[in-house]
């Protein structure tokens, strides 16, 4: 038996496609830190889902708090802009599952409503079908993954539909959070300068652009590479003020 953990914040736009996809599942767990749109209205039309709310403490300490209320030890993770494909869901439930073993998949990213194969978007294979009492999700508070050392990586053949950015307003959100997070992470552990957040900006846009192909896909290409170069430069900025008030607390000790 299988529990698919849901984390939710504001997830009303796909959450209804997302839940309909998941109907053959028992149970469904979401936890939601926070949401002021109809998430949890939705959820709660599903006979299989169950809704749990608690503050968020970073995706990867998120994610495992929600393995731990699941009823099974088979863990399915997914997001709540995450459509499970039925492709892809026959061939979960197919599964011999192995506890030594992890499951991959490849994530279809979507922006616009088309389908990203450039800028580093594709094959993007993501582990995300474990068994609990074997491993978890690392304690990231960004960029989290499952923990898959000492075990068996399967790849399945299927893949999941990722419908992470509609507009401009989701990407400069996303940066905003993620950024924010990656320099919480990273405070007193990672240096930071000027000279890096520009060196690491204009790197992230080069590789999405030119090394991940993203000159062919027009406008869309562009755009995703001008947000991985504007995030990359911010992470390193906002660390930079990070490391800064890090030292003036050690200092004031």
């Amino acid at each position: 038996m299988i529990t698919v953990t849901i984390l939710t914040k504001n997830a009303e736009k796909y959450l209804q496609q997302v839940l309909e996809a998941l109907r053959d599942f028992t149970e469904v767990a979401i936890l939601d830190t926070g949401s002021q749109d109809r998430t949890i209205e939705i959820a709660k039309q599903f006979d299989n889902v169950v809704v749990y709310q608690h503050d968020f403490i970073g995706f990867g300490p998120s994610h495992n708090l929600l393995s731990s209320m699941a009823k099974n030890d088979w863990i399915l993770s997914i997001d709540g802009d995450e459509i499970v494909t039925e492709e892809l869901k026959n061939e979960i439930v197919s599964l011999k599952l192995d506890k030594n073993s992890v499951y991959s998949f490849c994530r279809h990213n979507f922006y616009k409503g088309k389908w990203i194969k450039g800028c580093g978007w594709y094959p993007d294979r993501q582990i995300r079908l474990y068994n609990r009492t074997v491993t978890r999700f690392s304690d990231a508070q960004v960029h989290e993954a499952v923990i898959a050392h000492g075990l068996k990586q399967v790849k399945l053949k299927s893949a999941l539909n990722h419908y992470p950015y509609a507009c401009i307003h989701d990407f400069l959100a996303k940066m905003q959070s993620y950024s924010t997070l990656f320099a919480k992470q990273n405070r007193g552990k990672r240096t930071s300068s000027l000279g890096k957040a520009i060196g690491h900006g204009l790197f992230a846009f080069f590789r999405s652009y030119i090394l991940k192909r993203g000159f062919l896909l027009g406008q869309e290409g562009f755009v995703i590479s001008a947000y991985n170069g504007h995030t990359a430069f911010y992470k390193y900025l906002k660390l930079q003020e990070a490391n800064e008030a890090h030292v003036d607390d050690q200092t004031k000790r």
